[in-house]
């Protein structure tokens, strides 16, 4: 990712702990570039999902394992990747399960599929990279 000037760079471990200073440091940033309220929530709960997808699936919920948060403003839409070094599973290849209201989980890739422009998963050699991208202007 080339250096801008509204830019927002985190390497965490994947302690569950980590995950609301990450939302909220991405959810300010959508702010400082004049998001609306709707759409930073939208992409916080995003953002939270998809590095708690990556606790779960990619690391079996191991609390010490990195994860790298790059999000930055292009002048038009925000861009954020998310980088581990997990099993490196797409989870758009895996089976759909129906989704139960009752059973927690199940509900990460829903709001990433709905409240974003662009869900790109690539999987690398040593895990996977994630790439969200939802426009200033995009209707809520």
């Amino acid at each position: 990712m080339p250096p801008r000037a509204n830019t927002l760079e985190l390497k965490i471990a994947s302690d569950p702990a980590n995950l609301a200073a990450a939302r909220k440091s991405v959810e300010q940033l959508c702010r400082t570039v004049g998001f609306d309220e709707n759409a930073i929530g939208e992409i916080g709960l995003c953002v939270n999902e998809a590095m708690a997808n990556v606790i779960r699936h990619a690391y079996n919920n191991a609390v010490n394992k990195p994860i790298e948060i790059c999000a930055y403003f292009d002048g038009r839409q925000i861009v954020i990747a998310i980088r581990d070094w997990g099993n490196g599973i797409d989870p758009r290849q895996l089976p759909k399960k129906p989704h139960d209201p009752l059973t927690p989980g199940g509900i990460g890739m829903i709001c990433i599929e709905k409240m974003l422009d662009e869900a790109r998963f690539e999987p690398q050699r040593d895990g996977m990279l994630l790439t969200m991208k939802r426009s200033k202007t995009r209707a809520a």
